[in-house]
């Protein structure tokens, strides 16, 4: 049968050296399966003459005669006249050892037990068909050939069969015999030598592809296989250095751009060849990358579900310390290359483990996303990380860690508010039509002013790295998923543990809130600090985020913030006075934007209360929190003047100071004094008894020294968090008064 020649199209397509390989496999496979039909066929005609030759015999039933009988009836049947007596008991000896018909049954001896090969008759061997020692033919797989000057060299390879595994896995028992005779030192030695081995092959990889990425990508493969090491004595450890090794590689030589893969229309155009290498290295390092992410996250899902391999590499008790190395290596990769392929897959992984219930993983995950969105300047990587955020919050019914809200707070979003402020006072550049252009212009005009309006526009693009409107899209999109998330908690979960970030989270972008839903939040607030759940400093937030509302676009409302001025009032007795805590923080940042910030809302009164009730709070702190207090003291009396009357042991008006009285307005501190100060001057802390000379020398802001500029330049809370840092410790002196002495309110 003559082989069916290809069509023209398909020659088109193919090579001749490739159909010519084509045909020689098509002819080999025909061979072979031509010679196992030969070789059946020569089996059964073999089997069918063998059966052809056999005598058959047919079955008799033999009587015992005695000795003397059958000696009688042969020897009738022989011809003795013409024999001698020896011939004759020869041929009466071979007659009993001929055959089983005249042999003697009582004997024992074998029937055939003196025959050798040379008596048998030499027809019967010459009709045994002779097996020849045949090798097995080994199936060859063609390759391409090479091209030398006599022509082309076909090149052929032996296809791997079953005698190679069977080699290696003979080589591995004999290997694993030989590990178990091995004393405990000689294994630790063989461990250090293997793993420096590997150590020494990790090195190489990573060198040549740093010294060379795009021709050495490849190697990353290479080094990518080291991630399965199946020798259980350096396993683990391989595993780890090959991850980190990774990161670092990749962090080198991953471009600044995003790779996109490309369409069936540019594969089919041709290309120079260093732009066909450079594609080949982007795909490559595409593929290995993804690769490499996928075995992290293997890495990470097998010990959250402790799933063991069946490899037997790395016990189960050994996938603690790989994830937490694997989730190490994503989170740099996070924070890296936020621009790179496959950073929302990253980013869903992190963001998972972020609510972790193990301290270490939960809290580098989260610190993470912090760098994350503090680096971020476009708002893409923002945008994604609090899409995943807002998911996994609604995923898990509200019942997630703190931490993870509180990663919110440093998003990048007042920047662009004030970009686009400033875009909107500055008016656009428009430039001028062509009808404009030929009716007010010149020719040598006109000219000049296309030249004029490209280089702007050249300029222009050259300013403006990413789209401004782009930018507040993202950030606009942004906000809106994490008001969502604290308007959610706010309805549907206000006695959980996420109740103070939300609050916090609020009084930092409650500026960028809608108008609309200023009053209803108000509202909101106002009914969680009355119902008396809310701890202190919950309570505290509550207070901030109203005023950071009223304080921005809420300064058009016609609302009275007088319940949350009473509320702060009656909880400064409240602040924990035996440790220094974030509580003091709080409130100094309450009465700078209820109290300084609103000074033409504020009566002279309520800065009187607010005064004299930091004085005596004043006495029951900290030395930290002393200070900042008094800090915050200086900036009321330097904001309300009048408030010096406290110094002044003279009564102004009628009536007597009501201490225990919740209103600020009608407690009467007019008629009382700052009696606390004189008490502080005998602090054991030196820098409460400085602060406390200067309040009592009228807290002047000139001709004081060093102490009145530095209160000049920081804030309290500025104060109070740099003397936090400070080791506080000091000891009162002996001969002093003690450090904590029982104060009583005296109108």
């Amino acid at each position: 049968m003559r082989p069916k020649k290809p069509s023209f199209r398909k020659l088109l397509k193919t090579s001749n050296v490739k159909l010519e390989n084509k045909l020689k496999n098509r002819q080999f496979k025909q061979q072979s399966t031509a010679k196992k039909q030969r070789k059946e066929q020569r089996k059964l005609r073999q089997a069918i003459s063998d059966v052809s030759h056999q005598t058959l015999r047919p079955l008799e039933r033999y009587k015992k005669k005695p000795e003397e009988e059958d000696e009688e009836e042969f020897l009738e049947t022989l011809p003795t006249d013409m024999m001698d007596e020896d011939d004759l008991e020869q041929i009466r000896a071979m007659a009993q050892k001929a055959s089983f018909i005249t042999r003697d049954l009582s004997s024992c001896a074998p029937v055939h037990s003196k025959k050798r090969k040379s008596d048998q008759p030499v027809e019967k061997y010459e009709k045994m068909p002779r097996k020849m020692k045949q090798e097995e033919e080994k199936e060859l797989i063609h390759l391409l050939p090479i091209k030398d000057k006599s022509g082309l060299i076909p090149q052929t390879m032996e296809k791997p069969g079953e005698s190679v595994v069977c080699w290696a896995l003979a080589q591995s028992v004999e290997e694993c015999k030989n590990f178990l005779t091995l004393t405990p030192e000689e294994h630790l030695e063989l461990r250090s030598q293997k793993l420096m081995e590997r150590k020494l092959q990790i090195a190489a990889l990573g060198s040549a592809i740093l010294a060379d990425p795009n021709s050495n990508i490849k190697k990353l493969k290479e080094l990518r296989t080291l991630l399965m090491e199946t020798d259980p004595s350096v396993a683990v450890t391989v595993r780890k250095l090959v991850m980190v090794s990774l990161v670092e590689i990749f962090k080198d030589i991953v471009p600044s751009y995003r790779i996109r893969p490309l369409t069936e229309a540019e594969r089919a155009v041709k290309v120079k060849k260093e732009t066909q290498q450079l594609r080949e290295f982007e795909e490559g390092l595409v593929s290995q990358y993804k690769f490499y992410l996928e075995n992290l996250e293997q890495t990470v899902r097998d010990w959250k579900q402790k799933k063991h391999k069946g490899s037997q590499a790395v016990s189960l008790a050994c996938y603690k310390g790989l994830a937490e190395v694997a989730i190490r290596c994503l989170c740099e990769l996070l924070v890296a290359l936020p621009h790179f392929n496959f950073h929302n897959n990253v980013v869903v992984v992190v963001v998972s483990l972020m609510n972790e219930p193990l301290k270490t993983v939960s809290e580098m995950c989260c610190e993470a996303v912090r760098k994350l969105l503090k680096q971020d300047k476009l708002g893409q990587a923002s945008l994604a990380t609090v899409r995943v955020i807002s998911g996994l919050v609604k995923s898990r019914n509200y019942n997630i860690k703190p931490a993870v809200l509180k990663t919110l707070l440093c998003l990048r979003i007042k920047e662009v508010e004030v970009k686009k402020d400033t875009e909107q006072l500055t008016p656009k550049q428009q430039f001028m039509n062509f009808k404009d252009k030929k009716k007010n212009l010149s020719r040598m005009q006109r000219k000049w002013k296309k030249a004029e309006e490209t280089l702007q526009k050249e300029l222009l693009e050259a300013e403006a790295s990413e789209s401004k409107d782009k930018k507040l899209k993202l950030h606009t999109e942004t906000l809106n998923i994490v008001f969502l998330i604290y308007f959610r908690i706010l309805k549907k979960a206000q006695k959980s543990t996420l109740l103070p970030s939300v609050l916090e989270g609020l009084a930092k972008f409650a500026h960028l809130i809608n108008l609309e839903f200023f009053d209803d939040l108000l509202t909101v607030l106002h009914s969680l600090i009355m119902s008396g759940d809310l701890t202190h400093r919950e309570s505290l937030h509550c207070v901030l985020t109203a005023f950071h509302i009223l304080s921005g676009q809420g300064d058009v409302l016609n609302i009275d913030p007088l319940k949350f001025y009473t509320h702060l009032y009656k909880t400064l007795l409240t602040l924990h006075a035996g440790a220094s805590n974030e509580d003091t923080a709080i409130m100094l940042q309450c009465l700078d934007i209820m109290l300084t910030k609103r000074r033409k809302q504020i009566t002279l009164h309520r800065a009187l209360a607010f005064v004299k009730r930091l004085s005596t709070l004043a006495l029951h702190v900290m030395p930290d929190s002393c200070i900042g207090i008094l800090a915050a003291i200086r900036t009321l009396v330097h904001t309300f003047p009048k408030c010096d009357i406290l110094l002044d042991n003279d009564m102004q008006g009628s009536g007597v100071y009501l201490p225990e009285l919740d209103e600020p307005e009608y407690c009467n501190p007019q008629n009382t004094c700052q009696w606390e100060l004189h008490t502080l001057k005998r602090h054991y802390n030196p820098m409460v008894r400085k602060y406390t000379a200067h309040l009592l020398a009228g807290a002047p802001s000139e001709g004081s020294g060093a102490l009145a500029v530095e209160l000049s330049r920081r804030a309290p809370g500025q104060l109070f968090e740099d003397y936090r840092q400070k080791d506080m410790t000091f000891n009162p002196p002996v001969a002093g008064p003690p450090c904590r002495k029982k104060v009583t309110v005296q109108s």
